[in-house]
């Protein structure tokens, strides 16, 4: 047999109160089948978690250390169960998100203070992972849900939040910088620069690159959007862009040009997956809804 929910409410009790009577009294139960309870415990685990003398009750090192786990423990089932409190127009609970580094800080912003002010209960965790580890992770039960491309979570639920355009980014000085959107043809024996294997945005970028008849770049690859956006500046190569990061950071660089990319593949698909399982598909809906909101409002600036 394993503890239960209500015996590790009674340990964790006597530890916060130093005394059976309160413990019981706290949890409006006699203090004989409170202790009854402990001792089942004790029992089964085969070790003693309470030193009981006149002057109350302390936690053996063993019983401190299970106190510990039990809060922990009770803590996930009372987050579950205010997750669990979706009425009209509300929600409240815990909810762990995980997010792409190349969308977390350009969407989440506006998001987190929109749900706030509709769901004041709700708590967000949010997390930046590479994709793969965003499948893991959520999977695994570690994270809730989150914002990803939805190629890299086949066996996911998911709802679509938004697609974006990609857009070319260069030097002021290059014979590509210009107004208004551009084939991609005329990328034709360009450089383009590399944001990494972690990316999936990555793969996108070299299937760009075989069409035009450009090449990756073998010298210059960056760890991060910001990274070839620099590298792009300096005339080291192209740097191809999601327009929801080229709208919050790239476009307010006087030192770059940024241009979008006119071709079916050139754009980016990002939606919010979870467990087909998760109880939780509720809450994720109603999130969807807000990301949805706010990411058109933000790539609506992508036409002015």
């Amino acid at each position: 047999m394993r503890p239960t929910l209500r015996q590790l409410q009674y340990i964790v009790a006597v530890a916060d109160t130093g005394r059976f009577h309160e413990a019981a009294k706290r949890l409006h139960v006699s203090q004989p089948s409170l202790s009854a309870q402990i001792a089942e415990v004790e029992k089964q685990l085969d070790v003693q978690l309470i030193e009981r003398g006149r002057s109350g009750a302390l936690m053996t090192p063993l019983g401190a250390e299970f106190v510990r786990r039990a809060k922990l423990i009770l803590r996930d089932v009372e987050d579950l169960k205010s997750s669990m409190q979706v009425g009209e127009g509300a929600f409240a609970g815990r909810i762990r998100l995980g997010v792409l580094p190349s969308v977390g800080p350009y969407l989440l912003p506006p998001v987190v203070t929109d749900l706030h002010r509709t769901y004041p209960n709700l708590r967000l965790i949010i997390q930046e992972h590479w994709a793969s580890d965003l499948d893991r992770l959520v999977k695994e039960g570690a994270l809730d849900c989150a914002i990803s491309t939805p190629e890299t979570h086949k066996d996911l639920t998911r709802e679509l939040l938004f697609e974006e355009p990609l857009w070319m980014c260069t030097a002021p000085d290059d014979p590509l910088a210009g107004d208004g959107a551009i084939e991609v043809d005329a990328l034709k024996g360009r450089e383009l620069l590399s944001v990494g294997q972690s990316l999936r945005l990555n793969g996108t970028i070299e299937k760009l690159a075989e069409i035009a008849g450009a090449r990756m770049s073998g010298v210059f690859t960056g760890t991060s959007l910001d990274a070839i956006r620099h590298m792009s500046a300096t005339g080291a190569g192209i740097a191809i862009l999601p327009a929801i990061y080229a709208i919050a950071e790239a476009r307010r660089d006087a030192d770059l040009v940024l241009r979008p990319l006119d071709h079916s593949l050139a754009r980016r698909a990002v939606s919010l997956v979870w467990r087909p399982t998760s109880p939780l598909e509720p809450s994720f809906r109603k999130i969807a809804e807000i990301l949805q909101e706010d990411a058109r409002a933000i790539l609506g600036e992508s036409s002015t």
